[in-house]
């Protein structure tokens, strides 16, 4: 398969959230937040790799600030790197008050997804461009987040 830039499989999904999301407080419940990150990053894993992708890991989710029933949620979603298999995709979400118009930077979430062949083994994914210097940085912290999750599980084993 050809080498993808991470412009080809970047995404920004709206959604609007409702009373459904929420608690009895109006703030939107963390995992309809979830579902919405990795949804968006497993769309950029599918685009970058023109299949199939699943999620092999959530890093963090950094909760910054409540979303609130009304608020647009705007969720941007780029390949950050990617590995022979696997892929890291970097997803922000901000929050769209729709009567002021002003945004907050709501979550940011780290994911990694691994390509799959039609019988569900990992398969090698394409190898991604990186055309700005934002590309660069991102595709080198990436690098060290990925060394970091190695290290942890290690250590993990190793307990």
């Amino acid at each position: 398969m050809e080498p993808r830039t991470v412009t080809d499989s970047r995404i920004t999904m709206i959604h609007q959230m409702l009373p459904v999301d929420a608690n009895p407080y109006g703030n939107v419940h963390g995992g309809v937040v979830a579902k919405l990150i990795d949804t968006a990053g497993g769309v950029v894993a599918m685009r970058h790799c023109q299949g199939n992708a699943v999620t092999a890991s959530i890093d963090r989710l950094d909760f910054l600030t409540p979303i609130k029933v009304g608020d647009l949620v705007h969720v941007k979603a780029s390949l950050n790197m990617v590995g022979t298999t696997s892929m890291e995709v970097g997803v922000r979400v901000e929050a769209e008050n729709i009567q002021t118009g002003r945004l907050r930077h709501a979550v940011s979430a780290y994911l990694t997804y691994v390509a799959l062949d039609d019988t569900g083994r990992p398969i090698k994914a394409p190898e991604l461009i990186l055309e700005t210097d934002t590309d660069k940085r991102r595709f080198v912290e990436a690098k060290a987040r990925r060394e970091l999750r190695k290290a942890e599980r290690m250590r993990e084993n190793t307990i």
